[in-house]
C-alpha cells in the first residue's frame, strides 16, 4: 500500500479510502490510485484487513437445497445485494435438517460471518436461537424461525402472503363454477404449506364446500397413487390446487398418465411459478412469488442491521420483518382463455 501511495503521490490513508469506498475522494485522485494499483499489480491482503478492522465483509446463506429453483433464485438475489455492498457470500445447504443447519451456521460463526440469511429447515426444532447466535443478525427467509419472538431481537423474517394468495387462487377456481377442488401438498408440517392449506380451507368454507387435502404428493409415485385411489372410487375432482412447484409437476405428470385433459376434465391452479409453466399446453395459472424481491429484501434487511448501531438494531424485531404479496397470474389451466 505504501508503494501504491508513493507512485500515486498520495498518502496511504487515501489509498485505503479508495479501496474501501468508505470516504469519498475526487475522481482525479481515485484514477491516480487505481492506475498505480494496476501498474504494481497490487492486491490487498483480505485476511490482514479483516483482522485489522475486526470485519470479514462476508455473510452466510443457508438454504434447504440447490435443486429447487426457488431456493436458488433467492440465494442469487441475496448474492447480488451482498456484492453491491462489497461483501462475499458463503452459501451452503441444510438438507431440511435442523441439526445440519446448526452445524453449518456454527461453522459460519467460527468463520466470523457478520450475518446469516437462512431458509429454516422444517425437520426438527431450530437451533438458531441458541446463545452462540445471540450476537449475530439472522434473517429467516420464506419461513419464520419457529421460536421467533421479542425475546430474540437478532432474528427477523421475510415471508410472503401464503394464506391470502392460496385463498385467492382457490376462489378463482370457485368463480369458474368448481365445487370439487382437491388440495395437493408435500407435507402438513412445513410452515408455507400449512399456511397455503389454511387459505384453501378458508376459500372452501367460505363457499360452503368440503375441503379435501392430500399431503403425500412429494413424489410422482405418491401423487399417482392419490389419483389412482380417487379414480377407483369414482371421486376425481373437477379441479386441483397444488401447493408448490414440486407438487404441481407431480400433479401434471399424473394428469398426463391418466389422460385427464386440462382444463376440460380437471382445472389446475398452482402456488409457485416456473419458467416452463407458461409454455405448457395449456399454460399453468399460478400464484407467483416475488423470488428476486424476497432475496433482495432479506439481504437489504440484514445489511440495514449490519450498518445500524447494535442497540438500535436490537430494537427492530417487529419493524425489521416483512411480508410480501403474491400475484395471481391467470393463464389457461384454470379454464380462462380459449380452449
Amino acid at each position: 500500500m505504501r508503494d501504491v501511495a508513493e507512485l500515486a503521490g498520495v498518502g496511504t490513508m487515501t489509498v485505503s479510502r479508495v479501496l474501501s469506498g468508505s470516504v469519498p475522494v475526487s475522481d482525479e485522485t481515485r484514477n491516480r490510485v487505481m492506475a498505480a494499483i494496476a501498474e504494481l499489480d497490487y492486491r490487498p491482503n483480505e485476511v490482514a484487513r479483516s483482522l485489522r478492522e475486526s470485519r470479514t465483509r462476508s455473510i452466510g446463506v443457508i438454504v434447504p437445497n440447490f435443486y429447487d429453483s426457488f431456493f436458488a433464485g433467492c440465494a442469487h438475489a441475496v448474492n447480488q445485494v451482498a456484492q453491491a455492498h462489497g461483501y462475499s457470500v458463503i452459501v451452503t445447504t441444510s438438507g431440511e435438517d435442523c441439526w445440519s443447519e446448526y452445524r453449518e451456521a456454527s461453522l459460519m460463526v467460527r468463520r466470523k460471518v457478520e450475518g446469516i440469511i437462512a431458509i429454516p429447515a422444517y425437520v426438527g426444532e431450530t437451533q438458531l436461537t441458541r446463545p452462540e447466535f445471540g450476537t449475530i443478525p439472522i434473517v429467516a427467509l420464506d419461513r419464520p424461525i419457529r421460536a421467533y419472538s421479542d425475546g430474540f431481537p437478532h432474528l427477523s423474517s421475510v415471508l410472503v402472503e401464503n394464506r391470502i394468495g392460496s385463498r385467492r387462487g382457490v376462489e378463482h377456481l370457485i368463480e369458474h363454477g368448481h365445487r370439487s377442488i382437491v388440495f395437493l401438498g408435500l407435507s402438513d408440517e412445513l410452515y408455507t404449506l400449512k399456511e397455503r392449506h389454511a387459505g384453501y380451507v378458508d376459500a372452501m368454507n367460505g363457499a360452503g364446500l368440503t375441503p379435501e387435502a392430500y399431503f403425500n404428493c412429494g413424489t410422482q409415485e405418491g401423487t399417482l397413487e392419490v389419483f389412482r385411489t380417487l379414480s377407483m372410487q369414482d371421486r376425481l375432482p373437477t379441479a386441483v390446487f397444488t401447493s408448490n412447484n414440486l407438487a404441481t409437476q407431480h400433479a401434471l405428470h399424473a394428469l398426463v398418465s391418466f389422460k385427464i385433459s386440462i382444463p376440460q376434465k380437471m382445472a389446475v391452479v398452482a402456488f409457485d411459478d416456473l419458467e416452463m409453466f407458461d409454455i405448457f399446453l395449456p399454460p399453468v395459472t399460478v400464484l407467483r412469488q416475488p423470488i428476486q424481491e424476497l432475496g433482495r429484501t432479506a439481504a437489504e434487511l440484514l445489511f440495514a442491521r449490519l450498518t445500524a448501531p447494535r442497540v438500535e438494531a436490537a430494537r427492530l424485531p417487529e419493524k425489521g420483518s416483512r411480508v410480501l404479496p403474491v400475484e395471481l397470474v391467470v393463464r389457461r389451466s384454470c379454464g380462462c382463455g380459449k380452449p
